[in-house]
């Protein structure tokens, strides 16, 4: 596996070929600490919640659900992990099987983790439209709204550690998310990490942007939030294909762990407490994460990476169906005053890296992330 990285401070970042020797699997810091072990061996969990918007549920106040997950301390930046457009937090970060939970392996790394829900997913306050038939809303919990969110969690994390900075990580729309916030409130950012994200600045994608399934056909180039509706259904079934299609070989089980997929799936199915009340189970998400992403994949940005002072991670897998290499390039190429600069691509990966099996990219990524984060 071969790794292309942008290392650098600001404008003088430079374009560089890595081999994969010269990322060790995991650096051991002065501290002892490594990212290796079980899901349970070792570390405290703690669920709780932390305002958002004040106001009563179902009437402007909003409470964001983290799940946090530490080890032995090390020094390190206390880590926020936001999840996708899709599976919410825990689903995406902290299932209960080995090689399922990045948030685990980073608290062995030394690092306070703090894995979010966002508004209208897990176990945050979903909003009462979510009671109501999709289609009789616009697209709920847009990014404008989710950095809220993110911002309640980033001070109320720095009030529990102690930190006036925070690292902040997202998986794709998780990754837009986060890197929005943080061209919002660069002084309370110390590292971000943004993998498999859109950027929004180049016009063109195969699946999300024009001619594809969101565009309205009478607006060309326009989001058709009237058919997309408020908030849309997944079932444990539908999670799985795209996964699949992103292994490149006949047996998924080489690439990924069957637990970890089941845990993956039983996990989202979790996240909603009316999934069973449909047949087959479904969980809901919303679908403002959905007119975020056509609007990055028609060229539109949303927010600019120049305002960014952190040490910035930008990660993509090669079989990623979400982010395009132009994402990287154009990100990369913006962070004009962020500290320093890395992009890695991730050859043969697939979007859901983190899950997949260690020598099939999992592994190179947590390298990536604990060595980033621990400098």
């Amino acid at each position: 596996m071969r790794l292309r990285g942008v290392i650098g401070a600001g404008a003088a970042a430079v374009s560089v070929m890595l081999p994969a020797a010269s990322v060790p699997a995991i650096a051991e810091d002065r501290q002892g600490c490594t990212a290796m072990g079980g899901y349970t061996g070792g570390l405290r969990r703690a669920d709780w919640t932390v305002v958002s918007e004040r106001g009563r549920p179902g009437e402007g106040g909003v409470r964001v659900a983290v799940r946090e997950v530490r080890g032995a301390s090390c020094g390190r930046p206390p880590v926020i992990l936001v999840h996708g457009a899709r599976v919410p937090g825990i689903g995406s970060f902290d299932l209960p099987v080995e090689g399922g939970s990045l948030a685990g392996d980073l608290a062995r790394a030394g690092h306070a983790v703090f894995v979010m829900d966002a508004r209208g997913y897990g176990g945050s306050t979903r909003p009462a439209e979510m009671d109501e038939p999709p289609a009789d809303n616009p697209p709920l919990a847009t990014g404008d709204q989710i950095i809220r969110d993110i911002g309640a969690v980033v001070d109320r994390v720095r009030q529990r550690t102690g930190r006036g900075q925070v690292a902040l990580a997202g998986w794709a729309t998780g990754g837009h998310w986060a890197g929005w916030y943080a061209s919002r409130q660069p002084d309370k950012i110390s590292h971000l990490v943004v993998y498999n994200s859109l950027y929004g600045a180049v016009d063109g994608h195969p699946a999300l942007g024009r001619g594809g399934q969101y565009e309205d056909p009478d607006n060309p180039g326009e989001f058709d939030a009237d058919r997309v509706g408020a908030y849309r259904f997944s079932t444990g079934e539908s999670l799985l294909p795209q996964w699949d299609a992103g292994i490149p070989v006949e047996d998924k089980s080489e690439w990924r762990d069957p637990r970890v997929a089941r845990a993956f799936v039983d996990m989202a199915l979790a996240s909603d407490p009316t999934s069973s009340q449909r047949d087959p189970a479904s969980f809901r998400a919303p679908t403002g994460a959905l007119a975020d992403s056509f609007a990055l994949a028609t060229g539109r940005r949303l927010w600019h990476a120049g305002t960014i002072t952190a040490k910035t991670l930008v990660v993509r897998s090669e079989n990623d169906f979400w982010s395009r290499a132009d994402d990287v390039r154009t990100l990369a190429a913006e962070l004009r005053r962020a500290e320093r600069v890395r992009t890695v691509q991730l050859d043969q990966a697939t979007h859901y890296v983190h899950l997949d099996r260690a020598e099939k990219g999992r592994g190179r990524l947590l390298a990536e992330f604990v060595n980033w984060l621990g400098n």
